[in-house]
């Protein structure tokens, strides 16, 4: 399970998360869906925002988080409907020293559903966190 609350409420369940890759799964319900009954576009960018950054957070073990800077999405095909479980893997292709730039899939059995690129900056302490919502 997530430390973070949103991902908590959605019920998102952190699978693998080591050597710059990770996994994370999400049992889709009702409240997931869109008004055609699949899973919601939101809901399936979010699945690969926290992919990816779980990806970049396990190459920087010291980090207390990581911001995308960036995020780009194409869906393939409808994601799934409730009841679906949802597999969301994510991978660094490169680094610098605080920058990871990752790939990441959505699946749902062996339909790849949609597929992302993202920018992330990892965060060290947590003053910075602190100083960036006061910022917002």
């Amino acid at each position: 399970m997530s430390d973070i609350p949103f991902l908590k409420e959605i019920g998102l369940e952190v699978i693998r998360m080591e050597d710059g890759e990770s996994e994370v799964a999400l049992d889709l319900a009702v409240r997931h869906t869109n008004s055609w009954k699949v899973m919601h576009g939101g809901v399936t960018m979010t699945l690969l925002d926290v992919c990816m950054a779980r990806a970049a957070r396990s190459l920087d073990p010291e980090s207390t988080g990581a911001a995308t800077v960036e995020l780009k999405v194409s869906f393939f095909q409808p994601g799934g409907k409730a009841s679906d479980r949802m597999i969301a893997r994510g991978r660094v292709l490169h680094q610098s020293t605080t920058m990871y730039y990752c790939e990441g899939e959505i699946w749902n059995g062996n339909r790849l559903v949609a597929k992302a690129m993202g920018t992330f900056k990892t965060i060290k302490r947590k003053d910075v966190a602190r100083k960036m919502l006061k910022a917002v």
